[in-house]
């Protein structure tokens, strides 16, 4: 089934980052028909997890997909209809799609340190958040706030805290760990993320990429370095930050989806697994000028030739999908061969350029280790 010559050429590219000092511990999973086809974990115990930031989404993704399966929520609805408290500033036109494919037009609403730590203190900074474009009408990258939001539908509509909702309809369900909302009796094997490297200059950006170029400009806060180390916090993991803050195991998001591929447990009625992991819901074009290629939660790989962009290498099919973190970490699934993929770095790389190069290398040989 698996070559193992390619699982070895793919482990000693892993094996990179930490000779290479560019990480402290890494981890590559990859599975096929429900089974670990490869686990490996380097520089710490192989029972390690990780901070996985923005690879969280998924998770949150497949709660949200149940809920609408159950009419809980719909999405031509305005998130005000569940959350009164969020349509203050024109808020009350977007929906819950517009929050899932990142058109809501708040991608950078301020929430954190401070206002974080209970829903009263979320739902007060919901009603202060104001649009910077019409719902609908643009795709920006909502970092963080848009799985505030959906974190609070979450809560609203189950009652649970979003962290407990999510254990109940997606991790317990599919045999996975808790993976937001750490407690304190729960934190053996948390890897520490750090950052590595540097930033790139304008004129290393330049002769890469034909132009100049300032990285570090086009970051918004919820994504810089600090933003990121914060999620270390125990504290923090203890809160769940739905857009970022899960903390798991590489072998965790493969398995998730291996979920998503196959649902043989019917987790998901075809309808909404079709949405969530096929359709394009979303085409408006991103921060580079490409398609966005959006479903309700992750991303489509397409046929445009940027799945690598997408987080997916160079060796997956147009239906591929995923949703990578930042820092490295990857995640994703290709109907084509029913390979998933997840990999979880504690090493937090500075230098965007070769991050990209990393993650395209990594996912690359990844989705390629079937035998011919």
């Amino acid at each position: 089934m698996i070559d193992d010559a390619k699982v070895q050429k793919l482990l000693a590219r892993v094996h990179r980052e930490i000779d290479e000092g560019l990480s402290p511990a890494v981890q590559i999973a990859v599975a096929k028909d429900g089974e670990l086809l490869v686990d490996e974990t380097i520089g710490a115990p192989p029972e390690s997890r990780f901070v996985v930031f923005s690879a969280t989404k998924a998770f949150v993704a497949g709660a949200i997909w149940r809920l609408l399966d159950d009419g809980l929520l719909k999405l031509d609805e305005p998130v005000a209809a569940y959350i009164p408290a969020f349509g203050t500033n024109g808020k009350d036109k977007v929906t819950v799609e517009h929050v899932l494919t990142h058109t809501g037009g708040f991608p950078y609403a301020p929430l954190g340190p401070g206002r974080w730590e209970t829903r009263e203190k979320r739902l007060e900074a919901f009603g202060r958040w104001r649009l910077t474009s019409e719902p609908g009408e643009s795709f920006t990258y909502h970092p963080t706030a848009g799985h505030w939001v959906l974190g609070e539908l979450i809560a609203e509509v189950t009652g649970e805290d979003h962290c407990d909702a999510i254990q109940r309809l997606v991790t317990d369900p599919l045999g996975l760990p808790r993976v937001l909302g750490i407690g304190p009796d729960d934190r053996d094997g948390i890897v520490e993320s750090v950052a590595t490297g540097e930033m790139p200059t304008p004129d290393e950006v330049e002769a890469a990429l034909g132009f100049q170029l300032d990285l570090a400009a086009l970051l918004p806060p919820e994504v810089g370095t600090q933003a990121l180390l914060t999620l270390n916090e125990p504290s923090v993991q203890r809160i769940g930050v739905p857009g970022g803050g899960g903390v798991m195991r590489a072998a965790d998001l493969a398995m998730l989806y291996q979920a998503m591929l196959s649902n043989s447990g019917g987790l998901w009625s075809p309808e909404i697994l079709r949405a969530g992991t096929h359709d394009v819901r979303c085409a408006l074009p991103d921060m580079m000028g490409e398609p966005s290629n959006r479903s309700l939660g992750l991303i489509i790989a397409g046929d445009d030739g940027h799945s690598a962009r997408r987080g997916m290498g160079k060796n997956v099919s147009a239906f591929a999908f995923g949703h990578r973190g930042a820092g490295g970490q990857l995640a994703f699934a290709d109907p084509a061969t029913g390979l998933s993929v997840g990999y979880a770095t504690a090493g937090l790389d500075q230098n965007l350029l070769r991050q990209y190069r990393r993650d395209t290398a990594i996912a690359s040989l990844a989705a390629d280790i079937l035998a011919t």
